[in-house]
């Protein structure tokens, strides 16, 4: 994978609402309306965001008739994702210990 490819990865996680639509897809396979009604978000949107994750593979889609249903196609994302995030409640807890120690000298 080169930088790029990595970097266009990246990004398309930095977008909460696909972020939302990966916690959805991690229960199971969703029609496209199933999606829009757990996530909020407006059709055209969910569709555009469904989109991207489709073309890095995250997601996978099928057509039944004429509703198209979601899945996921890599769930090895949130395991990047726990990552994140235990890497932000490190920062966070680091950050409280600091703010107490000023707070205690300050006493």
């Amino acid at each position: 994978m080169s930088l790029e490819a990595a970097a266009d990865f990246v990004k398309a996680l930095a977008e909460p609402a696909r972020l939302r639509l990966l916690q959805e897809l991690r229960r199971g396979e969703r029609s496209l309306s199933e999606l829009i009604d757990a996530t909020g978000l407006m059709q055209v949107n969910a569709w555009k965001h469904l989109q991207i994750l489709e073309r890095l593979d995250l997601v996978c889609r099928r057509r039944e008739g004429r509703r198209f249903h979601y899945s996921l196609g890599d769930d090895r994302v949130f395991l990047l994702i726990s990552l994140i995030q235990e890497s932000l409640e490190e920062d966070a807890a680091q950050i409280q210990r600091v703010l107490e120690v000023d707070v205690e000298s300050i006493s």
